[in-house]
């Protein structure tokens, strides 16, 4: 277990998701991608992860010429292993939409979590990011592909590359708080990053996966805790995305019921969204992203926000949260 390296103190409370500068859902330009990474260093933040998945190697590209800038021992570094990227054999100018990123799809996507597959991607990933080094290597939405041979095959591969100081910490990234369960049960990880099932609105993770991970000394990142969008503004609406699609009725009540609370104890909805997951033990960072500086300071002061006494016990009263 490498306990420092994913300790809260090295990861902070906040850390920069650098899927939005792969050009998730539109084109961003190399200077403001400059611009929302420059906005988090400044803000204080040094966790920043990244994957292959995201803009087809365009955001590992963006975010180590940025750190390259920056004095290497100051910053912790995650990106993930399970997809390779080779040459698009019918590639005729078209775009990865598809996928939700705005770049050509000159390379595609392969699930590959053997041995020699993740070891490919981390060197890879090295070559993209331009660094030598990788601080923590998740295995990457193998419950999407095919779950059973991602554990069985993707784990023991980390764990060498742990053993072999290649990487310095290993873990799971996933939507599914059954899939991470299940690896941490599966596997010595140091870490799990769970997307949108730990927040304000959605905590099918609170039952199985952060008390295992508490028994077992694994740390916990919760990423997309605005779930798409939804608790990204004191007003959601019915417009606003949920776990990349529409708002179910019944979610946008509840939200609407959370945003009330919120505006009588005088906390913003997307401060209270970013605290949440931190009030578990568990849970040592969030992680959040944007290709807009101005909304990545907004979210560092909304992280740090002060929350009145008894305002998480008002809504456990109120019914709002487990």
């Amino acid at each position: 277990m490498t306990a420092d390296l994913t300790s809260p103190e090295r990861l902070g409370p906040i850390g920069y998701g650098a899927a939005s500068i792969g050009n998730l859902y539109r084109e961003v330009g190399d200077a403001e991608a400059d611009a929302a990474l420059a906005a988090a260093w400044d803000g204080g933040i040094r966790y920043f992860d990244t994957a292959p998945h995201y803009g087809l190697g365009l955001s590992e590209r963006r975010l180590g010429a940025f750190l390259r800038t920056r004095p290497d021992d100051e910053y912790v570094l995650s990106t993930k292993v399970g997809r390779v990227l080779d040459p698009n054999p019918e590639f005729s100018g078209g775009d990865d939409l598809a996928a939700d990123f705005a770049v050509p799809d000159e390379t595609v996507r392969r699930f590959d979590p053997s041995e020699a597959g993740v070891r490919r991607s981390i060197e890879d990933s090295l070559e993209r990011l331009g660094l030598d080094r990788i601080d923590i290597a998740f295995l990457h939405d193998p419950d999407a592909y095919d779950l059973d041979r991602g554990l069985r095959e993707g784990l023991p591969a980390l764990v060498k590359l742990r053993d072999e100081g290649v990487v310095g910490a290993i873990g799971i990234g996933t939507n599914s708080a059954d899939a991470a369960a299940r690896a941490v049960r599966e596997a010595d990880l140091d870490l799990v990053m769970i997307a949108g099932r730990y927040t304000l609105i959605e905590q099918p993770a609170r039952d199985e996966l952060l008390p295992l991970c508490e028994e077992r000394g694994v740390g916990v990142v919760a990423a997309a805790v605005f779930n798409s969008g939804l608790l990204a503004t004191d007003a959601p609406d019915r417009t606003a995305r949920y776990n990349y699609g529409e708002v179910p009725p019944e979610v946008l009540a509840h939200t609407g019921r959370l945003a009330e609370a919120c505006r009588a104890a005088g906390v913003s909805l997307p401060a209270a969204a970013l605290q949440y997951p931190l009030q578990h033990p568990a849970v040592r960072s969030v992680v959040v992203g944007s290709a807009r500086a101005a909304d990545i300071r907004q979210n560092i002061d909304r992280v740090h926000a002060t929350v009145p006494d008894g305002f998480w016990d008002s809504l456990r009263a109120d019914g709002l949260i487990p």
